[in-house]
């Protein structure tokens, strides 16, 4: 086991700065800089170009560190990262670990909140609908999953703030941030009961596709091992179906599902762009969208080099657990 480890986290040194490295030229590579935005910023206060570009330019550069070569920029942004400083945001000049710090426990609640909710009731109806296939429940439960799979994220948000955020029937749920005013003065369990309050419609938006795409994946899964013949050999014995199928054929399944569990850490991590942006909640998925249309290079590329490394991690976690679950997969075969 400790051999196939040590060799792992060794290759994720290099699948690390490689995927920092890439992402740092795909930002060069995109239109803009700091510096346009910045000169047209002081367009719109009335300066003329002319004298922006003489006086300003330079100096916006030097700020920025943008005057050095692309391989000086990323030898030194390696420099700062290996000490966990990120530097300081190109848009407001604070600390990118600050700003992270803010945005992450934000972020991780609404995800986390979320993904519960899909786990604890996608797969005992995905499993539920598996072990009964093409009866009228199946079909019912496959058409209502289809139909929850169809529905973007966005719509369902913007249906929900028209029906239940007091857009034009029921004012039932908050629609803005993560808290109301005034809740400093609230007491510790106010605050969270004031924060669910205020997550019970960006949950649902989230919840909607992924419940649907988790339900529909898991009863897929058992199908398919519960057609194998080790699955009837088992009924043969006259074993329980209870026995059959927790013991058999969800244990099997688990493969699949633990594969798709190490993409979780840096999916919760990331945040979701477009339901944070519609509901103005102060989430990593909103500061990356906002870093981006700053071309605000520290923060993007801090947030893309967080998110490398979960899924590395991720990757890893996952490799581990496929030992746990099948004991025909050994460290030894990996190595």
């Amino acid at each position: 086991m400790f051999p196939y480890l040590f060799k792992r986290l060794l290759l994720i040194i290099p699948t690390f700065f490689g995927i920092t490295l890439i992402t740092f030229l795909i930002i060069q590579l995109a239109p803009g800089n700091p510096v346009s935005l910045k000169i047209q910023q002081l367009g719109g206060e009335g300066i003329r170009s002319e004298t922006i570009s003489k006086e300003v330019i330079e100096q916006t550069k030097k700020l920025y560190g943008l005057d050095k070569p692309l391989g000086v920029q990323y030898v030194l942004w390696v420099k700062k990262i290996v000490t966990l400083d990120f530097g300081d945001s190109y848009k407001d000049h604070r600390p990118v670990i600050k700003k992270i710090g803010e945005a992450l426990p934000i972020t991780l609640t609404l995800n986390i909140v979320s993904i519960l909710i899909i786990y604890l009731v996608a797969i005992p109806l995905g499993l539920f609908s598996a072990t009964r296939p093409n009866s009228r429940i199946d079909q019912l439960t496959t058409l209502f999953f289809f139909i929850l799979y169809s529905l973007p994220a966005f719509w369902v948000a913007m249906l929900l703030i028209m029906f239940l955020g007091g857009g034009e029937y029921l004012d039932l749920f908050p629609v803005v941030g993560i808290l109301s005013r005034g809740s400093e003065q609230l007491s510790f369990f106010g605050k969270i009961g004031n924060m669910l309050w205020h997550l019970v419609l960006p949950v649902t938006a989230l919840t909607v596709g992924g419940f649907a795409f988790m339900a529909r994946f898991w009863r897929a899964q058992v199908l398919e091992v519960i057609r194998q013949d080790y699955i009837r050999t088992a009924r043969a014995k006259g074993l329980p179906e209870r026995i059959v199928v927790w013991k058999h054929a969800v244990r099997n399944a688990l493969i699949p599902m633990v594969t798709l569990m190490g993409s979780l850490l840096p999916a919760m991590i990331g945040g979701s762009v477009i339901v944070e942006q519609i509901f103005t909640i102060p989430g990593m998925g909103k500061l990356g969208f906002e870093a981006v249309l700053s071309r605000d290079y520290p923060t993007v590329m801090a947030l893309a080099a967080i998110e490398a490394l979960l899924t590395l991690v991720g990757i890893l976690l996952s490799d581990l657990l496929y030992v746990a679950i099948d004991p025909r997969i050994s460290f030894e075969g990996k190595a």
